[in-house]
């Protein structure tokens, strides 16, 4: 174990920045100092807090929290125009895309910017601009703690989906992430067809790794609040994936909706945020708790905000949205 306290603050441990507190927290770099710890001293109630970036805290967490610290970024092998990358969990996700675009390896170059660490990815399946960690993870590696063992999974048992995961799901509690390996690739293939990002990365000359990643960190800047500035989780909500039918419905009266295809052929998937922003909603605020004014997708802690007061504002959200459209929006961040 890296390092060991108890009754700790979650303060700066957690991106809305609310303030709650762990009996027991741990800091790992090594699946073996799993292995001791669950077969040593198991511990009744645990969980893992990563870079605390997609969580919101509603109360003090009575049990051990767990954190992974490694840092390791490891080229394994070579094929053809393909490379394997093996990335520790508590590598920061954007040090791994510059890392990329260094050495010249496509294929995360869309996912510049996104906050929190390379052990979470897989659990979220984050996405941006067309993109999804799906599209990369070769294999995810991790500690299974009822069959105390060190194991790894393929993509396809991985069970990836929209901003989903077999994580949040059948292995929820019982796996713990430590390490990822991704496929990137020696060959061009930039994906620019989403939003502003093929204008952005012509207005930088062409498209080169290094003007994509700058182009897509550009846009995150200028429409995402800076965590170190106002606390919040990036995207507080999922985009919703709706009936065909519901979705041509809705763009008779909103031509403007913008829309998506789903992995359903027969659903479309639609933009939150803008259901958030035509309900009125963007840049409102009740208390410490708001809207974000440039972003309608952020919910933003202004200080001084609980976990519980953010809770009822994505509630009123939530409601206002349906009231207005009839669609029902629902969390992206995994509420404690």
């Amino acid at each position: 174990m890296i390092r060991e306290f108890s009754e700790i603050n979650l303060l700066d441990r957690n991106s809305f920045h609310v303030e709650q507190r762990a009996a027991r927290l741990i800091e790992f770099d090594r699946w073996e100092e799993l292995h001791t710890l669950f077969t040593t001293q198991r511990p009744e109630r645990w969980m893992v807090l990563s870079g605390g970036n997609n969580i919101l805290f509603t109360q003090d967490y009575d049990g051990l929290i767990l954190t992974p610290v490694a840092q390791g970024i490891e080229l394994l092998r070579k094929e053809g125009d393909e490379v394997l990358v093996r990335v520790e969990a508590g590598v920061e996700w954007d040090d791994l895309v510059a890392w990329a675009v260094a050495h010249e390896l496509w294929g995360i170059e869309n996912l510049s910017l996104i906050p929190g660490k390379v052990g979470a990815a897989p659990v979220q399946n984050i996405g941006a601009y067309g993109c999804e960690a799906k599209d990369m993870i070769e294999r995810v590696l991790g500690y299974d703690t009822e069959l105390c063992t060190y194991t790894a999974l393929t993509r396809a048992e991985c069970a990836f989906g929209y901003r989903d995961s077999i994580f949040k799901r059948a292995l929820k509690g019982r796996w713990i992430i430590t390490a990822v390996e991704i496929r990137l690739s020696l060959r061009a293939n930039p994906q620019l067809g989403y939003g502003d990002v093929a204008r952005e990365v012509e207005a930088r000359g062409g498209a080169t790794l290094k003007n994509i990643r700058e182009a897509i960190s550009d846009i995150r800047r200028s429409k995402l609040p800076d965590t170190n500035l106002l606390g919040n989780a990036g995207s507080f909500f999922k985009n919703p994936v709706v009936e065909r039918s519901v979705a041509e419905q809705l763009l008779a009266t909103y031509p403007d909706m913008p829309h998506y295809p789903a992995a359903d052929p027969d659903c479309i998937k639609l933009a939150a945020g803008w259901l958030i922003d035509r309900a009125g909603l963007k840049g409102t605020r009740c208390g410490a708790v708001g809207v974000h004014d440039r972003q309608a997708l952020v919910l933003v802690n202004h200080g001084g905000a609980t976990g519980s007061e953010v809770i009822a504002f994505a509630h009123h959200v939530i409601r206002t949205v349906k009231e207005r459209f009839g669609i029902e929006i629902e969390p992206e961040v995994n509420i404690i």
